[in-house]
Protein backbone atom coordinates (compact mmCIF):
# COMPACT_ATOMS: atom_id res chain seq x y z
CA UNK A 1 0.00 0.00 0.00
CA UNK A 2 1.70 3.31 -1.04
CA UNK A 3 0.31 5.45 1.71
CA UNK A 4 2.13 3.00 4.22
CA UNK A 5 5.69 3.90 3.26
CA UNK A 6 7.60 6.05 5.27
CA UNK A 7 8.25 8.69 2.74
CA UNK A 8 4.52 9.23 1.98
CA UNK A 9 3.78 9.48 5.35
CA UNK A 10 2.23 12.70 6.76
CA UNK A 11 3.69 11.82 10.08
CA UNK A 12 6.99 11.25 8.91
CA UNK A 13 9.41 13.77 11.80
CA UNK A 14 11.23 15.36 8.77
CA UNK A 15 8.44 16.50 7.07
CA UNK A 16 6.52 17.72 10.34
CA UNK A 17 9.93 19.60 11.02
CA UNK A 18 9.91 20.66 7.68
CA UNK A 19 6.14 22.06 8.18
CA UNK A 20 7.25 23.80 11.28
CA UNK A 21 10.50 25.74 9.90
CA UNK A 22 7.89 26.53 6.68
CA UNK A 23 5.39 27.96 9.11
CA UNK A 24 7.73 29.58 11.34
CA UNK A 25 9.31 31.24 8.45
CA UNK A 26 6.23 32.90 6.97
CA UNK A 27 4.78 33.68 10.08
CA UNK A 28 1.77 31.19 9.96
CA UNK A 29 0.18 30.44 13.10
CA UNK A 30 -1.62 27.40 11.77
CA UNK A 31 -1.57 24.97 9.31
CA UNK A 32 -3.64 22.38 8.26
CA UNK A 33 -2.63 19.02 6.06
CA UNK A 34 -4.82 16.01 4.78
CA UNK A 35 -3.26 12.61 3.03
CA UNK A 36 -6.24 10.34 2.47
CA UNK A 37 -8.59 9.73 5.73
CA UNK A 38 -5.36 11.24 7.81
CA UNK A 39 -5.38 14.45 8.87
CA UNK A 40 -2.83 17.00 10.72
CA UNK A 41 -3.21 19.93 12.27
CA UNK A 42 -0.22 22.33 13.55
CA UNK A 43 -0.58 25.87 15.89
CA UNK A 44 2.08 27.44 16.77
CA UNK A 45 1.97 29.95 19.86
CA UNK A 46 -0.26 29.82 23.31
CA UNK A 47 -3.48 30.95 23.34
CA UNK A 48 -6.43 29.07 23.02
CA UNK A 49 -7.75 26.33 21.26
CA UNK A 50 -10.17 26.99 18.80
CA UNK A 51 -12.19 24.13 18.11
CA UNK A 52 -12.23 22.81 14.72
CA UNK A 53 -15.31 23.41 13.00
CA UNK A 54 -14.18 27.33 13.43
CA UNK A 55 -11.04 27.24 11.71
CA UNK A 56 -12.78 29.07 8.37
CA UNK A 57 -13.23 32.07 11.06
CA UNK A 58 -11.24 35.30 9.85
CA UNK A 59 -8.64 36.04 12.16
CA UNK A 60 -8.18 40.09 13.30
CA UNK A 61 -4.79 41.39 11.90
CA UNK A 62 -2.07 41.86 14.57
CA UNK A 63 -1.91 45.56 15.58
CA UNK A 64 1.01 47.55 13.37
CA UNK A 65 4.60 47.75 14.43
CA UNK A 66 6.74 50.89 14.94
CA UNK A 67 8.09 52.85 11.93
CA UNK A 68 11.87 51.37 12.97
CA UNK A 69 10.45 48.10 13.60
CA UNK A 70 8.91 47.95 10.18
CA UNK A 71 11.60 49.03 8.44
CA UNK A 72 13.75 45.99 10.33
CA UNK A 73 11.24 43.44 9.81
CA UNK A 74 11.17 44.51 5.88
CA UNK A 75 14.71 43.80 6.01
CA UNK A 76 14.84 40.64 6.92
CA UNK A 77 11.43 39.29 6.36
CA UNK A 78 10.46 37.31 3.02
CA UNK A 79 9.22 39.43 0.24
CA UNK A 80 5.56 40.18 0.24
CA UNK A 81 3.37 37.52 -0.64
CA UNK A 82 1.81 40.37 -4.03
CA UNK A 83 5.10 39.54 -4.89
CA UNK A 84 5.00 35.61 -5.09
CA UNK A 85 4.23 33.41 -8.07
CA UNK A 86 4.17 29.63 -7.41
CA UNK A 87 5.16 27.07 -9.83
CA UNK A 88 2.70 24.17 -9.99
CA UNK A 89 2.99 21.05 -11.32
CA UNK A 90 1.24 20.69 -15.31
CA UNK A 91 0.77 16.67 -13.92
CA UNK A 92 -0.24 14.29 -11.44
CA UNK A 93 3.46 12.26 -11.32
CA UNK A 94 6.25 12.04 -8.98
CA UNK A 95 8.15 14.92 -8.30
CA UNK A 96 12.37 14.55 -8.40
CA UNK A 97 14.13 17.52 -7.76
CA UNK A 98 17.30 16.51 -9.61
CA UNK A 99 17.66 14.56 -13.30
CA UNK A 100 19.21 11.70 -11.11
CA UNK A 101 20.19 10.79 -7.82
CA UNK A 102 23.59 11.89 -8.40
CA UNK A 103 23.34 15.09 -9.86
CA UNK A 104 22.65 18.03 -8.13
CA UNK A 105 19.34 19.67 -8.01
CA UNK A 106 17.84 21.46 -11.16
CA UNK A 107 17.55 24.41 -8.62
CA UNK A 108 17.78 25.29 -4.93
CA UNK A 109 16.12 27.93 -2.77
CA UNK A 110 18.40 31.34 -3.68
CA UNK A 111 18.96 30.24 -7.23
CA UNK A 112 17.35 32.70 -10.10
CA UNK A 113 15.41 31.22 -12.71
CA UNK A 114 14.30 32.25 -16.07
CA UNK A 115 10.99 31.05 -18.55
CA UNK A 116 13.43 28.33 -20.00
CA UNK A 117 14.62 27.34 -16.47
CA UNK A 118 14.46 23.41 -16.06
CA UNK A 119 13.40 23.24 -12.07
CA UNK A 120 12.06 19.77 -11.80
CA UNK A 121 11.25 16.51 -13.75
CA UNK A 122 7.98 15.09 -12.96
CA UNK A 123 7.78 11.39 -13.61
CA UNK A 124 4.09 10.27 -14.96
CA UNK A 125 3.50 7.15 -16.31
CA UNK A 126 6.97 5.79 -16.90
CA UNK A 127 7.89 9.35 -18.94
CA UNK A 128 10.23 11.85 -16.85
CA UNK A 129 8.56 14.96 -17.90
CA UNK A 130 11.23 18.44 -17.34
CA UNK A 131 9.41 21.05 -15.86
CA UNK A 132 10.34 24.86 -16.67
CA UNK A 133 10.20 27.53 -14.27
CA UNK A 134 7.99 30.04 -17.00
CA UNK A 135 8.48 32.73 -14.70
CA UNK A 136 11.77 35.11 -13.91
CA UNK A 137 12.41 35.37 -10.47
CA UNK A 138 14.61 33.97 -7.32
CA UNK A 139 13.39 30.66 -6.19
CA UNK A 140 12.41 31.07 -2.49
CA UNK A 141 11.03 28.14 -1.16
CA UNK A 142 10.69 24.30 -2.25
CA UNK A 143 7.69 23.11 -1.17
CA UNK A 144 7.91 19.29 -1.93
CA UNK A 145 10.01 16.91 -0.97
CA UNK A 146 12.27 14.70 -3.89
CA UNK A 147 10.62 11.53 -4.83
CA UNK A 148 6.81 12.97 -3.73
CA UNK A 149 3.90 12.66 -5.15
CA UNK A 150 2.30 15.62 -6.33
CA UNK A 151 -1.03 16.30 -7.74
CA UNK A 152 -1.77 18.45 -10.81
CA UNK A 153 -1.40 22.21 -9.75
CA UNK A 154 0.16 21.50 -6.71
CA UNK A 155 2.59 24.28 -5.56
CA UNK A 156 6.00 22.88 -6.23
CA UNK A 157 8.01 25.97 -6.07
CA UNK A 158 7.71 29.73 -4.63
CA UNK A 159 9.25 32.54 -6.69
CA UNK A 160 9.85 35.79 -5.90
CA UNK A 161 8.60 37.58 -8.98
CA UNK A 162 10.74 40.87 -8.31
CA UNK A 163 14.21 39.11 -9.08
Amino acid sequence: MAGSLPNQDVFDVRKVRRLIVLMKEYDLSELEIQQGETRIQLRRGGGVNVPVETIGAPVPPPAAPPAAAEEAKAEASPPPEEKMTLIRSPMVGTFYAAPDPESPPYVKVGDHVGPETTVCTVEAMKVFNQIPAEVTGKIVALLVDNGETVEFNQPLFKVDARG
